[in-house]
């Protein structure tokens, strides 16, 4: 198993990715409802310092550092939670939220074909699915789907923060691979 660079091994990268971990642990887990009387809307202020303030400036920092797949990752996810932080609690229309997290779910696709690493496209992907779970539930106003979305989220946070751990920590990132062909064996 290797312990280093697909889990991110600049600074920006571990910061990057514990933001966005905990901002989509308590995003989810607003949704999800399963702790009484915390809803997704209690997650505003953590989103708007921690995801959206936090994720931009690491998105600058990597830019900074002609890191460029990580400047746009972090970049388009702060302003995603930049957005919907100071959006919370104004008068917008359920399609329109919905439409909103169809085209953030667009945005977290194009961050899941363009990740550099098996962590990286979890966490994006299951970021994706969330969103589109939670733009469907606006569209139809059906809750059940928006806890689905909200554990998706939940999923997708703790990737993220299992990423960010793993490089701090020089835990495994990676499966180990197996032998490829026919008849190949090997002995342990």
């Amino acid at each position: 198993m290797a312990n280093d660079v697909s889990a991110g091994s600049t600074t920006t990268t571990i910061l990057g990715r514990l933001a966005l971990g905990v901002t989509l642990l308590a995003f989810g887990l607003g949704y999800t409802e399963v702790i009484n009387g915390v809803t997704a809307n209690d997650a505003v202020t953590l989103a708007h310092y921690v995801g959206g303030v936090a994720l931009f400036v690491a998105g600058l920092l990597a830019f900074r550092d002609r890191d460029t797949a990580t400047g746009t990752a972090y970049g388009a996810l702060g302003a995603l939670w930049f957005t919907w932080a100071v959006s919370a609690g104004s008068q917008v229309s359920a399609n329109g939220a919905g439409l909103f997290l169809l085209l953030f779910a667009l945005v977290a696709l194009t961050l899941t074909l363009a990740a550099g690493d098996v962590l990286g496209q979890g966490t994006y992907g299951l970021f994706f699915v969330s969103l589109v779970l939670l733009a469907i539930a606006r569209f139809a106003d059906t809750g059940g789907l928006a806890k689905v979305g909200g554990w998706f989220a939940v999923a997708a946070g703790a990737v993220a923060w299992y990423a960010a751990t793993a490089a701090l920590a020089h835990w495994p990132t990676e499966l180990p691979r197996r032998a490829a062909g026919r008849r190949v064996t090997a002995t342990g």
